[in-house]
């Protein structure tokens, strides 16, 4: 299996650089996780259901990144809260 490649889309550091430093630090950690171990469990990579492409992966409890999959690159589209990743 081939290492993951991340990517971001363009706007990303702007919603990144918005979120509140402790958040910052959890995704860091994720995306190691991520780049390592896509089926790592603390992300909980799953589809979402009103979308047919786009996935998510938990940063906490409270925040999830939005993501879209081919092979095995992820392209990663923001980073929000669970209540408006679930409104996109």
């Amino acid at each position: 299996m081939d290492k993951p490649i991340i990517s971001f889309e363009p706007n990303f550091a702007r919603l990144y650089r918005r979120l509140p430093e402790n958040i910052k630090q959890k995704f860091q950690k994720q995306i190691k996780f991520l780049s390592k171990n896509p089926k790592h469990p603390s992300l909980k990579i799953h589809k979402i259901k009103s979308h047919s492409e786009p996935g998510e992966f938990y940063v906490d409890k409270y925040y999830t990144c939005l993501f879209t999959k081919k092979e095995n690159k992820y392209l990663l589209r923001c980073v929000e809260i669970h209540k408006t990743i679930d409104r996109i």
